[in-house]
C-alpha cells in the first residue's frame, strides 16, 4: 500500500506516471523524454539522458568518464562495467619514489569507457537509431544553453584545480571564467566529437581519429595513454551481486566498483534494530555512519580489478564475517575502523560471472 506518511517535510511529492526520466538536470530528463516520445524504451531514454549530461552538467559527467548500468531485461538483471583499464605504460617504475598518487593530469586518467558504454547498451536493447540519442546533446552544445546553479557554483569551484591545463581552459573557460548561473554556454567542438561518436557509433573514439588525438594528447603531456590502451578497451557484462536487507534486496555491479561497500553496509546493520532509532536521530546515523566506516575499510583495503583482489565479493559479503564486523560497533562513541581480516573460505570462491560486450 502507497503512504503519504513521509518522513521529512518537503514540498517533493512522487511523480505518478508511466514512464519517469530522473536526473540532475532538466535538459537532460527532456531529452531522456523526448526519446520515449519517438518510441524509444527506457535504455533509449537512459542514454539520451546520460549523453546529454555531458553537455550540460560537465562538472559531473564527461565524454572520457566510465560507466556502470544495471538493467532488468524482462527475464533477469544484469550489469554492465564501463570502466577502463589502466595504461600500460602505468608500471610501478613510472610512480617510483612518489608518496602519493597523483590527483590531476594525464597520471590520473584511465581508458574511457562510458562511449563503450552507450554503444554496447543501444546495440544490445534499444530500440533508436543510435545516431537519434546524441540529437539534443549535440544541439545544445553548438546552440548552448544555460547554465545551471548548482552546476555554475560546481563549475567556479573546480576552475581554479585545473587552471593549469590549457586544453581545459580554452574548452570551458573561455572567458576566462567559469560561466555564471543562467549564462549561455557553447561548446562547439564538443559538438564535433558527439557527432564523430554518433555517425562511427564509437569506432572513432578507440580506433580512430579522436582515439588518435587523445593519445597525441597525452603524448605532448608526458601521458602514459596510447592509441593501443584505446583499442584494447573492452566493457564487461556482470551478474550483480546483492545482499538481502528487512525483505529487499539492494543489488551492485561488482568490484572494481565500490557498490560492494553499501551492501557490506546494509550486511552489518542486519545486526541491528535500526528501525527502532527515530529518523535521523544521533543513534540511528552513528550506527548508519560506523557500518559505512567498517565498509570502506574493507573496500580501501580490497577492492580492485577483480582479476587481482585477494579475496572474493563473496568472501566480503560472508554472513558470518559481517556479523563479526557488527560487532565492533559501540553506541556510545565513534571509531576509526581498521580493515578487517577476511577469512579466506566462503560460500563461493569464484568472481562473479564476466563476459566481454
Amino acid at each position: 500500500m502507497f503512504s503519504w506518511d513521509f518522513p521529512y517535510p518537503s514540498q517533493r511529492m512522487p511523480v505518478l506516471a508511466k514512464n519517469v526520466v530522473a536526473t540532475s538536470q532538466p535538459l537532460a530528463a527532456q531529452a531522456g523524454l523526448a526519446m520515449l516520445a519517438r518510441g524509444g524504451n527506457a535504455v533509449d531514454a537512459g542514454l539520451a539522458a546520460a549523453i546529454t549530461l555531458t553537455v550540460v552538467e560537465p562538472t559531473s559527467n564527461g565524454i572520457g568518464s566510465d560507466a556502470y548500468a544495471i538493467l532488468w531485461d524482462g527475464q533477469r538483471l544484469v550489469g554492465l562495467n564501463a570502466s577502463g583499464r589502466s595504461p600500460q605504460g602505468w608500471t610501478p617504475e613510472r610512480f617510483k619514489g612518489r608518496s602519493a598518487m597523483p590527483v590531476t593530469g594525464w597520471d590520473t586518467v584511465t581508458v574511457p569507457g562510458c562511449v563503450s558504454a552507450w554503444i554496447t547498451l543501444s546495440k544490445r536493447y534499444g530500440k533508436l537509431p543510435f545516431e537519434t540519442l546524441f540529437e539534443y546533446a549535440i544541439r545544445y552544445a553548438r546552440e548552448s544553453y544555460m547554465v545551471s546553479p548548482i552546476t555554475a557554483i560546481s563549475w567556479a569551484r573546480q576552475a581554479p584545480t585545473f587552471k593549469g591545463f590549457s586544453e581545459f581552459c580554452w574548452t570551458f573557460l573561455p572567458k576566462d571564467r567559469a560561466p555564471h548561473p543562467g549564462e549561455r554556454f557553447y561548446c562547439p567542438q564538443q559538438a564535433e566529437t558527439l557527432e564523430e561518436i554518433a555517425s562511427t557509433k564509437g569506432e572513432s573514439f578507440y580506433k580512430g581519429a579522436i582515439a588518435e588525438r587523445i593519445a597525441l594528447a597525452s603524448r605532448s603531456d608526458d601521458g602514459a595513454m596510447t592509441v593501443e590502451d584505446l583499442a584494447a578497451h573492452k566493457c564487461d557484462w556482470v551478474d550483480p551481486i546483492s545482499v538481502e536487507y528487512r525483505g529487499y534486496h539492494l543489488h551492485e555491479i561488482p568490484p572494481n566498483g565500490q557498490g560492494i561497500a553499501a551492501l557490506v553496509a546494509l550486511g552489518i546493520l542486519r545486526h541491528f534494530d535500526v528501525a527502532s532509532h527515530p529518523v535521523d536521530s544521533a543513534d540511528s546515523l552513528h550506527l548508519q555512519i560506523e557500518a559505512m566506516k567498517l565498509a570502506f575499510a574493507d573496500v580501501y583495503a580490497q577492492v580492485s580489478d577483480i582479476d587481482t583482489m585477494q579475496v572474493t565479493p563473496e568472501q566480503m559479503l560472508d554472513p558470518a564475517y559481517l556479523e563479526s564486523r557488527a560487532r565492533k560497533i559501540d553506541m556510545k562513541r565513534a571509531q576509526d575502523h581498521a580493515a578487517g581480516d577476511i577469512p579466506r573460505v566462503g560460500p563461493s570462491t569464484s568472481p562473479p560471472r564476466m563476459r566481454r560486450a
